[in-house]
């Protein structure tokens, strides 16, 4: 496969004299609006989620970091041969390629992490994935595109955006660290901040949807096969996620959550780094991918939320089915109701990551007298 592409000159940063074409005449309003929405959008969420945060578990995680390194498997191993072997089963142009293997080497976004949270996952787990794979993907980027495009003889050099992933990796750890600071202060505060930021995040999500598809509305390309794969890759993305977490015998709430992570991918990065390598007739083909995408992949945590909740809804209407007279002993004996969505769905997250067997309670071993008397 051969691309032809130009050589440094493609940056557009060195390209302001060239006039643009008519399908990034809109560009400038969609970068503007998208670098404002986006700063503010990943602030709040990432402040509000890490108020949600542990210090404890967080700590549990880094010592063990069997889910994390789980979480980055999916993201640099599966994302970016999925999007290879995309390329070979549609048998894309060089451009479009190109294109898609950027968007499978690029690492997590932020909107995985508030649908974990609507999905009840791991969020200690969701951030740590997050600024990990930000952190990795300095290296990691690098070295997929040169293995996947090795045989490609491309004659363009691809431009990774390391100032963009400082920026991000910034705008992830400041916010996060404000919030467990929060949290670790004054808890009850930081329950109602999490509540707000949840639904601050879902309207700002919204907010970005709608903005993007109006005003890249001159960009989109009118190849049905760049929207198929926009539709199928990350849907491919969950599913695999989910699975390579369940063959790591991963909690159920642990594989939800690198579900999430592993389809969602960095839209802003990957938009960047396509501006930055690729020419003004270029990108008026590809820019389309990564906002379907983009799109694409909120559709989906949607869905994924949608169906977990009437899930969930499905259990405790059984639960309560079963047992109708636990709702007046709920306040008695607690421990004889069951779990409001079962072992399926809630997991002991701190003795998934502590194993062994559980200490023993010796003074239940007591009589009541709490004396012993030897005969």
């Amino acid at each position: 496969m051969r691309a032809n592409c130009s050589g440094s000159s493609a940056c557009l940063a060195n390209r302001s004299e060239e006039e643009l074409p008519v399908g990034l005449e809109a560009y400038g309003n969609l970068e503007l609006v998208f670098t404002v929405v986006s700063a503010v959008m990943l602030g709040l969420l990432m402040f509000s989620l890490g108020c949600s945060v542990e210090i404890r578990k967080l700590w549990l995680h880094i010592r063990r970091p069997w889910g994390i390194a789980v979480g980055l498997l999916c993201q640099f191993g599966l994302m970016p041969l999925l999007a290879y072997l995309l390329v070979k089963s549609f048998s894309l142009k060089p451009v479009h390629a190109v294109a898609l293997l950027i968007m499978g080497c690029c690492p997590g976004g932020t909107v995985s992490n508030i649908f974990t949270f609507w999905v009840d996952g791991d969020m200690d787990l969701s951030i740590s994935i997050t600024t990990c794979s930000t952190v990795a993907a300095l290296g990691m980027m690098p070295l997929c595109l040169y293995l996947y495009t090795l045989s490609w003889n491309l004659e363009q050099r691809l431009t990774i955006p390391y100032q963009n992933m400082g920026i991000t990796l910034m705008c992830l750890a400041i916010p996060v660290a404000f919030g467990i600071c929060v949290n670790y202060k004054w808890p009850k505060q930081s329950k109602i901040i999490l509540k707000a930021g949840a639904i601050v995040g879902g309207v700002l999500l919204l907010v970005v949807a709608v903005a993007g598809a109006v005003l890249a509305k001159g960009s989109w390309s009118s190849d049905g096969v760049l929207l198929t794969i926009s539709f199928i890759f990350p849907l491919l993305g969950h599913v695999t996620g989910f699975l390579l977490a369940l063959l790591a015998h991963q909690s159920w709430q642990r594989c939800r959550t690198i579900s999430l992570e592993t389809g969602a991918q960095n839209i802003q990065m990957c938009i960047t780094m396509l501006q930055l390598s690729f020419t003004a007739e270029q990108l008026v083909q590809v820019l389309s991918f990564p906002l379907a995408y983009g799109l694409f992949q909120l559709l989906d945590g949607f869905l994924i939320v949608a169906a977990y909740k009437m899930y969930k809804r499905s259990l405790k209407n059984k639960h309560s089915s079963r047992s109708p007279g636990c709702a007046d002993t709920c306040h008695e004996k607690r421990s004889t109701c069951p779990a409001e969505t079962g072992a399926f769905l809630e997991v002991n997250e701190e003795a998934a990551l502590t194993p062994g067997p559980a200490p023993m309670d010796l003074h239940a071993l007591e009589p009541a007298g709490h004396t012993t008397r030897a005969k």
